[in-house]
């Protein structure tokens, strides 16, 4: 096999985990969605009472104590919890990377139309009186550089 249609299963590849990735954040916030709405007051009280009447009904003289269970519950809940720590995570570091393509975007259109304006100063200053200033000019001088999209969002300024 070549190299190039190595390259191309690979990005396709690469296509088809991203969408799935999404696809499975997607089903992961609806049901821990379903599941919040799901737990009313009531539920809660109904499945604790009947957990204890299980627990107390199994136990086996010197096998499976209280200590035991409630060890159990607590390893359960900690798995829960760090997998919530974990998609929080991933979710963050998609949302980082999609504010770092839109500010790169930003920056991109922001040369452009810098350089565009630069190349629209001096036809706009030929086209004035010699006793006039080009508008473009005064606007330019007027306004303070504002800072870059990335720079704004942390609050801190490099220049």
């Amino acid at each position: 096999m070549k190299f190039g249609a190595l390259e191309r299963r690979v990005k396709r590849c690469e296509q088809v985990v991203a969408v799935r990735m999404g696809e499975t954040q997607d089903s992961w916030s609806q049901l821990s969605r379903a599941w919040r709405l799901g737990w009313s007051p009531l539920r809660i009280v109904v499945v604790g009472l009947a957990g204890g009447f299980v627990a107390g009904k199994m136990e086996l003289p010197g096998k499976v104590n209280g200590a035991r269970w409630l060890q159990m519950i607590g390893s359960v809940s900690n798995l829960l919890a760090s997998s919530q720590a974990a998609l929080a995570s991933a979710m963050a570091a998609h949302a980082a990377q999609t504010a770092d393509e839109a500010a790169e975007t930003a920056d991109a259109a922001v040369g452009q139309a810098a350089a565009t304006a630069d190349a629209a100063a001096p036809m706009a200053a030929a086209a004035a009186a010699p006793g006039q200033v080009a508008p473009t000019a005064v606007r330019r001088e007027a306004a303070p550089a504002s800072p870059r999209p990335a720079e704004a969002a942390t609050e801190l300024s490099e220049r």
